[in-house]
């Protein structure tokens, strides 16, 4: 049987409750991506790893807020609160994820002029983290998804994984939306047309 991995998305302090860009019970995923990871042999793990300053912050633009949008050379941004600061408390995964067993860290976002939201691909769609290539020299065909947020950079990282051809499979359960003007409908419906399995 092909092997398959756990990808954990972004489960961070800035992203729960509390955190500088909070997911609305972003907490509650925690123990439930614990029991999962205790199911999988293969687990790996992305980080929101900004620089200060990063571009896709709003305070980076004058007069703009956070949410709002930009045109990006590489496409519309949206505008965030500055968030997952590299070495700030910020972007640690929360204290109560049981994460030692991870085998892979996919750091995104360290690229000052561009954003990332999917472990796959910067938000160029062209720019690779690497992530493709660790899981084919490893032999693992099929990865589960879980992690925040649903509409953002799980949704993203799940369609990527279809592109590269890998089986996809988001577990609901397991994760937290922003839902940011329907995003949660939108990206939903474009899972379910790229063969993503949601659970």
């Amino acid at each position: 049987m092909a092997k398959e991995a756990l990808i954990v998305i972004d489960i961070q302090n800035d992203f729960c409750p509390g955190g500088a860009l909070a997911v609305d019970n972003g907490d509650e995923v925690v123990p439930i991506i614990n029991r999962l990871i205790q199911q999988f042999d293969h687990v790996i793990l992305t980080q929101d790893w900004h620089p200060a300053g990063h571009s896709s912050f709003a305070s980076s633009h004058s007069g703009k807020a956070p949410f709002e949008t930009i045109a990006m050379p590489y496409g519309e941004q949206t505008l965030w609160p500055d968030h997952c600061v590299q070495g700030t408390q910020g972007a640690e995964f929360h204290p109560g994820l049981e994460w030692t067993k991870a085998e892979l860290i996919i750091r995104k976002g360290f690229r000052g002029g561009i954003d990332s939201y999917s472990a796959f691909f910067e938000n160029d769609h062209e720019t690779p983290t690497g992530l493709a290539g660790y899981l084919r020299e490893r032999g693992i065909a099929k990865v589960t998804l879980a992690g925040l947020a649903t509409d953002f950079c799980v949704a993203y990282s799940a369609l990527d994984a279809r592109k590269q051809g890998f089986d996809a499979t988001v577990v609901l359960q397991a994760c937290r939306a922003i839902d940011l003007g329907g995003s949660l409908a939108a990206m939903t419906q474009r899972m379910k047309a790229a063969a993503v399995e949601l659970v």
